[in-house]
């Protein structure tokens, strides 16, 4: 359009954005943001949780922190959203590791390389991905709407320690409960091969 300036988004403009809208404590409602696409922007966070601007690693956890507070997942897609904003983002796997976690009451409460916390059970669900070809588990926990976290191995070794075996769909399944739910990890049965 004639006369009309179109600005590319950088991670700059996304940093002021997001700082001219907070008001306090807690995650940004992203989830009441729907500003128009402005494109694609050159960041990507890696399978291990490290997020890369232009290339090279983002190095400021601060910042990470900041950028992963306006994530958002909408038709498989990831995007940086702000309320004049929304770009896309590259992420490799899911857009958060979960590195620890503590039994807390009857809960796994799960730890992300970023601060945030999820008690697993049915609004924190764990799912168990498989490689088709190698069989390796790829765990993860939901964290927030739509956003997981690769829960990182010493955490999922922990975890089959505390699993135990139930019946779910008439197959038994080793797996782990939290909050009154279970999540299956493995067949039972490749237990016993």
């Amino acid at each position: 359009m004639a006369g009309q300036n179109i600005v590319t988004p950088t991670a700059e403009s996304l940093l002021a954005s997001v700082n001219a809208t907070e008001k306090g404590k807690g995650l940004p409602p992203v989830h009441l943001w729907n500003p128009p696409f402005c494109g694609d922007i050159d960041m990507r966070i890696a399978r291990d949780g490290t997020w890369f601007y232009q290339g090279t690693p983002i190095g400021r956890p601060g910042l990470v922190k900041l950028f992963s507070s306006i994530l958002k997942k909408e038709d498989g897609k990831y995007f940086l959203v702000t309320p004049v904003e929304k770009v896309g983002i590259t992420v490799e796997d899911a857009p958060f590791v979960a590195q620890d976690f503590d039994q807390v009451g009857d809960g796994l409460r799960f730890t992300t390389h970023v601060g945030d916390t999820a008690t697993a059970g049915p609004d924190h669900p764990i799912r168990v991905e498989r490689d088709p070809d190698t069989g390796e588990p790829s765990p993860y926990i939901l964290i927030r709407t739509n956003l997981e976290a690769l829960i990182d191995r010493k955490s999922f070794y922990r975890l089959v320690d505390l699993g135990e075996e139930d019946i779910v769909d008439g197959t038994a399944w080793f797996g782990v409960r939290s909050k009154g739910a279970f999540f299956p990890i493995i067949p039972a049965a490749e237990l016993a091969e």
